[in-house]
């Protein structure tokens, strides 16, 4: 038996023995996270670490007198002794639950349906990756990690639903180095093609040689400039940060209150929604609650939607559209546009060819003013030529500026930005997104 199927059995049995436990009141939900990965860290080409790792966990949200507690717990597979953990887990759940206030955002369990997906990749075997990761970068110094593998999510609750959510994934992201100069890369998905790696990674090598010019330092000032899709999910991530978030909105806290209020607006070639047809993340919350397969939030520079969870729609009365607890996007994507990829230079003509930023903050939080720095390759170019690469800069934008009326063009093709984290497992999600073309993009230092 393969670790989903084998996973997605240990899931049922445990969630059946702790729902018949239950008594009168009780409600409860259990939630597992799980992944079968490979872990390989490179430098200087070769490798440096392999690991494997096998690991599931299990969060049980008990509510019961308006109350709410929530634990998480490792498994061990073996299926009685795991029971015994999740004995000792509820024990220690009816324990909270008896010392917490009344939870005002507690939203009642509810059977939000039954679900089963898995999407099925095609990933490297253990006794080829290594020579197919590391050929096309020979003579290379590739430092980085891969990371693959079966991962798995899936929610239960006492009222009855049912969602499981498994995938065969993998990433790689990885720098190549010369020296101080690095230029960064990333390929994910869940089919490995070794050609469309190869490829990713010669632009990444072609990017390298251009680093090796002698650097121009530029002054403080606005440019034309050019955000390839690696920048734009900079940018797109600080949409996270509770731009996005009803509950944030009402609480005079999301950089977007001044485009909800109609006081400012957005570019009409502007269009970002939830899009899990994507595959990088599960369709439900940690609730079970299953959202709509896309969700509309900016169509043609116009607030359609904030993300509503249910707490906030409780909280404020009003209708929610199933999103997490958190409201920020999990699945988001920005639409593409018209710019095609070979016009990309000519277009920007005279500017700055930003591949990464990073360091981001907001600097003024009502005017949707964000701060950051360039990163990797980053190149002035003149006359749809790239010229040379820059010293590291400092930015200070408004999106209402830079995504407003200086959004000039966004491109016709989008690329996969995976979340990459493994801090303590591999994390889900992920953007979808093209490439923008701004002018008068204000760089301070």
């Amino acid at each position: 038996m393969n670790f989903i199927e084998n996973t997605k059995n240990i899931f049922n049995a445990l969630a059946d023995h702790l729902f018949a436990q239950l008594t009168d009141g009780e409600q409860a939900n259990l939630n597992l996270s799980a992944e079968e990965s490979v872990f390989i860290r490179f430098n200087n080409n070769k490798v440096r670490q392999n690991t494997h790792i096998e690991q599931r966990t299990l969060t049980l949200q008990l509510q019961n007198n308006q109350r709410t507690a929530k634990l998480s717990f490792d498994i061990t597979s073996d299926v009685t002794e795991d029971k015994q953990r999740v004995d000792e887990f509820l024990i220690l759940a009816r324990k909270e639950c008896e010392l917490l206030p009344v939870d005002p955002k507690q939203v009642e369990m509810r059977n939000n349906g039954t679900s089963n997906n898995y999407i099925k990749g095609h990933l490297l075997t253990h006794e080829e990756m290594f020579a197919k990761i590391t050929g096309p970068a020979e003579g290379s110094d590739l430092a980085g990690i891969y990371c693959a593998g079966p991962r798995v999510s899936a929610s239960r609750n006492s009222a009855g639903q049912n969602h499981f959510f498994a995938t065969d994934s993998f990433f790689i992201d990885y720098s190549l180095y010369h020296g101080e100069k690095a230029v960064k890369g990333t390929y994910a998905g869940t089919t490995w093609n070794q050609d469309e790696y190869a490829a990713n990674l010669a632009l990444t090598k072609n990017q390298l040689k251009l680093m090796d010019r002698p650097k121009k330092v530029l002054k403080p000032g606005a440019y034309k400039v050019y955000l390839a899709p690696g920048a734009v999910a900079e940018l797109a991530s600080m949409f996270s940060w509770g731009a996005m978030s009803y509950s944030a909105y009402k609480q005079g806290n999301s950089a977007l209150q001044k485009l909800a209020d109609k006081e400012k607006s957005l570019s009409k070639l502007l269009s970002i929604r939830e899009n899990f047809a994507t595959g990088l993340t599960p369709p439900f919350n940690y609730l079970g609650e299953v959202s709509a397969e896309k969700v509309e939030l900016i169509n043609n520079g116009e607030l359609k939607t904030f993300l509503i969870s249910s707490g906030s729609a409780k909280e404020y009365s009003v209708e929610g559209n199933l999103a997490s607890p958190h409201e920020g996007p999990r699945a988001m994507e920005i639409l593409p546009g018209s710019l095609k990829k070979d016009d990309i230079l000519k277009e920007l003509g005279t500017g700055v060819y930003l591949s990464n930023l990073h360091y981001l903050n907001w600097s003024d939080r009502p005017t949707a003013r964000i701060t950051g720095m360039t990163r990797y390759a980053c190149f002035w170019v003149e006359n749809g030529e790239i010229v040379a690469p820059i010293a590291d800069m400092r930015f200070d934008e408004s999106l209402y500026e830079a995504l407003g009326e200086n959004l000039l063009a966004v491109t016709n093709f989008q690329e996969v930005d995976p979340s990459v984290d493994t801090y303590s497992s591999r994390s889900w999600g992920g953007k979808k997104l093209p490439g923008f073309l701004i002018k008068d993009f204000k760089f301070t230092l």
